[in-house]
């Protein structure tokens, strides 16, 4: 079976099952970080990715540091600074066909009423558009973002949203895709923002659970999610397992049980309900799409979770990257 055809498996930014790698530069500004020591640091985590076939990656969101920070304008143009290293590594992703995304942090808020957050938000999102086009990465390089804060009414949030994404350049818009929250902005409102705007939508499954006031079964929103996405460019999901566990924490000397939340990520993935959601698209003949995989073990999760599916559901196995 050939990858476009096949299920590919990420993990976003940091590596556990390796010592030593390192995501991106996380030196303060007082150190000088760069985003030449970034990429250098990104050319040994795809090593890895190649020593373990995996085949998707979310790069740290911060890989330029300061990149867009108003108050800081010598790190501006780390993009052009580096426009070689970024040709190179964009090529060493394609050599080794691995996908890569971007996922910018809670900042990014196109719906706040606010102008001037609204302002920076576009700046980060524009930077992060650059920076994948600097790799000479393909449409499938998204920039993941959520509808954002600000509001505690949603269908003003939405509003903000929309507008503000029709505003954003073309080679901007192009690179966004949007995901549905666990609180607020269920999938039925981000399929809303995406008639408006264009936008492909992200499902996320255990957001999905956490926040469906609709009611809808996880395999329709998963059909009706991937629609969303240009014929050209292969959808992704999210999937994770909720925590579980209690936790000890210590304060003082003194021990005390953290109860876990259903929208908490857990370390591992729970791989009867992977195997139950994959089994089902299949059968149901969706097209393709990769599955990041949110779970606190990062790649090692990834490693045995892709193991446990051989082993409880080989048939599925075959469709897996």
């Amino acid at each position: 079976m050939s990858l476009q055809t096949c299920i590919r498996l990420g993990f976003p930014v940091k590596v556990l099952g390796a010592a030593g790698l390192r995501s991106h530069d996380s030196r303060r500004w007082q150190n000088a970080p760069h985003l030449s020591v970034s990429l250098a640091y990104l050319r040994d985590i795809f090593l890895y990715l190649q020593s373990r076939q995996i085949r998707f990656y979310r790069m740290a969101g911060q890989l330029a540091p300061y990149l867009t920070h108003p108050d800081l304008p010598a790190f501006h143009t780390q993009l052009d600074e580096c426009s070689t290293e970024l040709a190179a590594i964009g090529d060493m992703a394609r050599e080794q066909r691995i996908r890569l995304t971007l996922h910018p942090g809670f900042f990014v808020q196109l719906s706040h009423p606010d102008p001037v957050i609204v302002g920076r938000s576009c700046r980060e999102l524009a930077a992060a558009a650059a920076l994948l086009d600097g790799m000479g990465l393909d449409d499938a390089s998204v920039v993941v973002i959520h509808v954002g804060g600000g509001h505690t009414d949603v269908p003003a949030a939405l509003d903000c949203f929309t507008r503000a994404a029709n505003l954003l350049p073309d080679s901007v818009r192009r690179r966004l895709v949007l995901e549905n929250g666990d609180r607020r902005y269920s999938l039925s409102d981000v399929i809303w923002t995406h008639r408006r705007t264009g936008i492909p939508v992200v499902l996320d499954t255990l957001h999905h659970r956490c926040h469906n006031p609709e009611a809808i079964p996880l395999l329709d929103g998963l059909k009706v999610a991937l629609a969303t996405w240009p014929e050209h460019v292969r959808p992704k999901i999210h999937f994770s397992s909720p925590r579980t566990a209690v936790r000890t924490l210590y304060r003082n000397g003194e021990a005390r049980m953290q109860m876990p939340l259903p929208n908490q990520h857990s370390d591992f993935l729970h791989p009867f309900e992977f195997i139950d959601l994959l089994q089902k698209a299949v059968a149901a003949r969706l097209r393709p799409f990769d599955v990041m995989l949110e779970a606190k073990a990062k790649d090692v999760a990834l490693l045995r979770l892709r193991e446990q599916v051989r082993n409880f559901a080989p048939g599925l196995a075959r469709h897996l990257y």
